[in-house]
């Protein structure tokens, strides 16, 4: 294992990584995002040690903590719908533009990835996606926009689906929601196929995504982790950097 904090050290090694890498996988967490303005959900500080995470069969049941979902989704629109994708989101569209990556694994529901070019079959939402919303009975899809209208028109009251009157909610995965069967399944088979697994920015404790980097150094794939902090697979990794995500690919990838 090789530990650099030092840029162009760091630098150095992920480029000869990143140069042999023929079928590579990226996975991504919330450090990728943090330069581009989204908040840490999990940091000190950050929205969910001054708000209790609504769970999933507390979001069904209660028509007030629905209210109250939409209330902080919508105050953190000034953060997300104006944030743009940052270095680390552009480096890595650049590799599967090379195709020497072949998809991103993310634990992100901000919807950067796409803004920076990526191909929705490129992409594994393990998550969701805050940037839109859907009926939890019917499935039926909603724009932020028509949501917000009924929220407030109805003066602050969840709205309900158009067609079946269901519940709607933001199409990303609550505490107690199961997590979507067919993103990990194509997880888990593009964790086992790739030569190089890429962390980026994530703290590798929510399971069972986590388990992914797990997976591709088992199956022979060279694991690197770029993350400001130190992880729980860090002593498994073949190159651990703890810096700025921005700062290594961009110097990474110019020389």
């Amino acid at each position: 294992m090789t530990t650099g904090d030092d840029i162009k050290t760091s630098a150095k090694a992920l480029a000869a990584v990143l140069a042999g890498m023929k079928a590579g996988v990226a996975f991504t967490g919330a450090g990728i995002s943090t330069e581009c303005g989204i908040p840490d959900f999990r940091s000190p500080g950050g929205l969910w040690s001054r708000n209790r995470p609504i769970d999933y069969q507390t979001f069904r049941a209660s028509p007030q903590m629905r209210a109250e979902a939409w209330r902080r989704r919508f105050a953190l629109e000034p953060a997300l719908g104006g944030a743009k994708p940052g270095r680390g989101h552009r480096a890595l569209a650049a590799l599967l533009a090379q195709r020497r990556l072949q998809a991103i694994i993310t634990q992100n529901i901000d919807g950067l990835h796409q803004a920076s070019g990526v191909e929705e079959e490129q992409l594994v939402e393990l998550h969701g996606n805050s940037t839109y919303a859907s009926c939890l009975d019917c499935g039926q899809r909603y724009e932020l926009d028509w949501v917000r209208a009924r929220f407030e028109e109805g003066q602050g009251r969840a709205p309900d689906c158009a067609s079946c009157t269901g519940p709607v909610k933001s199409a990303t995965i609550s505490f107690g929601q199961p997590m979507p069967a067919a993103a990990m399944a194509r997880a888990g088979a593009l964790s086992g196929a790739c030569d190089v697994f890429l962390v980026l920015g994530s703290s590798l404790v929510v399971w069972p995504a986590a388990g992914f980097p797990l997976q591709a150094k088992r199956a022979g794939a060279t694991l690197v982790i770029v993350n400001r902090e130190p992880t729980e697979l860090d002593d498994l990794a073949d190159l651990v950097i703890h810096a700025d995500i921005g700062d290594v690919f961009e110097a990474a990838l110019a020389g």
